[in-house]
């Protein structure tokens, strides 16, 4: 998929404001008896869910890229709202994209999200391995060595699974130079570090970690914004609750001057032609 037309070379920004968000399904979760009492949301529709997605999207529409987690594809739990699209529309984002890690049919559709105000060149989606249901978005921008790649993932709660899964993504990521990975990694920066393979991949930009779950007395760093030594960022930082059990991560990120240009020759090429 490319849509590079859409974005002029003289509108790439050196600096991109990056957002993860694991937004479960827009169910209000404060408490941890919450799991038992509004369960029954994961597969019935809920009145305020679209208000509550309204008040998602005046956050999103402060930043350029966006991953989202536990996000419906539109099917009766949401009200057959497409969540991404929808978010994607209220933000004004030019760019969404939608995969679908678990299809229930008409009863769910379990799926990670991409938004953004710059178009890829080029957007992958990847199936980690174990069990059914976890999966990666990889967006490229620009073309060659010096393209910016951002991958959303929602990896697995098992230790096993997440192993097997880290050891795909660094496959991936090893020749490649910028990149962000950003999502719902269900796993602590002290578990991250103890993979050595897939940090050597990504050859981590070590940042602050922050504490992101549960989303009503926060203890635990379970979502990432990981960069590539090769990206400088502002200090990350930690977004107000947004019904979800998950808090959102939120960084600024410089574009090296040479991944700018990559971006904006592309952008470029694809306005002429």
């Amino acid at each position: 998929m490319s849509l590079a037309a859409s974005t002029p070379a003289s509108e790439i920004s050196p600096t991109l404001k990056l957002l993860t968000c694991n937004l479960q399904v827009g169910i209000h979760t404060s408490a941890y008896h919450h799991y038992f009492t509004r369960s029954w949301q994961h597969l019935l529709p809920h009145p305020k869910r679209s208000s509550r997605l309204d008040i998602v999207a005046s956050t999103l529409s402060a930043y350029d890229i966006v991953g989202l987690q536990e996000v419906d594809g539109g099917s009766f739990r949401s009200n057959h709202v497409n969540q991404v699209e929808y978010l994607a529309n209220r933000s004004a984002f030019d760019f969404h994209f939608q995969q679908l890690n678990r299809n229930l049919g008409r009863v769910a559709q379990h799926s990670n999200g991409l938004l953004s105000r710059l178009a890829p060149n080029r957007v992958d989606e990847h199936r980690l391995p174990g069990m059914r249901g976890r999966g990666a978005i990889h967006a490229r921008y620009g073309e060659g060595p010096d393209a910016l790649h951002v991958f959303v993932a929602h990896l697995a709660l098992s230790q096993r699974g997440r192993l097997r899964q880290l050891d795909y993504l660094g496959e991936i990521i090893q020749p490649l130079h910028h990149v962000v990975v950003m999502g719902d990694l269900n796993c602590t920066p002290e578990q991250l570090l103890a993979h050595p393979r897939f940090c050597r991949a990504l050859d981590l930009n070590p940042l602050k970690p922050q504490l992101s779950y549960p989303a009503w007395q926060p203890r635990r760093a379970l979502d990432h914004i990981l960069l590539s030594s090769s990206l400088k960022a502002e200090q990350p930082r930690v977004l107000e609750a947004m019904f979800s059990d998950h808090l959102p991560i939120a960084v600024d990120i410089h574009l090296p001057g040479a991944c700018r240009r990559s971006i904006g020759l592309s952008a470029q090429r694809g306005a002429d032609s």
